[in-house]
């Protein structure tokens, strides 16, 4: 399970405030930023999907009524332009009432 496989959700959690937690599992490095950005938007459109489409509250039927955010673990720091995308996607899911949340492995 990682960004690369884009057909699993990596992994899915409840936090301590109470919301469903999907997270994505970035092992790539950045040398071709392009190509991870786009691996990344994929990813996280799938993650729309799994969330919109009922699909979570099928499989996961305590996630019902819960808030939801997604998380990127990164094993290698994004370039700058990644972060810039990162902030993009963050603005874009917080106004469509997502959480965005994104770290690097230490």
């Amino acid at each position: 399970m990682a960004v690369d496989d884009q057909d699993v959700i990596d992994i899915v959690g409840i936090d301590g405030s109470d919301r469903v937690v999907l997270t994505i599992s970035d092992h790539l490095d950045w040398l071709d930023p392009a190509a991870h950005m786009v691996l990344l938007q994929e990813k996280i459109n799938l993650y729309l999907a799994f969330v919109e489409s009922g699909e979570m509250v099928d499989a996961y039927p305590n996630s019902e009524g819960r808030s939801v955010a997604i998380r990127i673990v990164f094993k290698y720091a994004p370039t700058a332009d990644g972060v810039l995308f990162l902030e993009r996607v963050g603005e874009a899911l917080f106004r469509n009432h997502y959480e965005f949340r994104w770290s690097e492995l230490t």
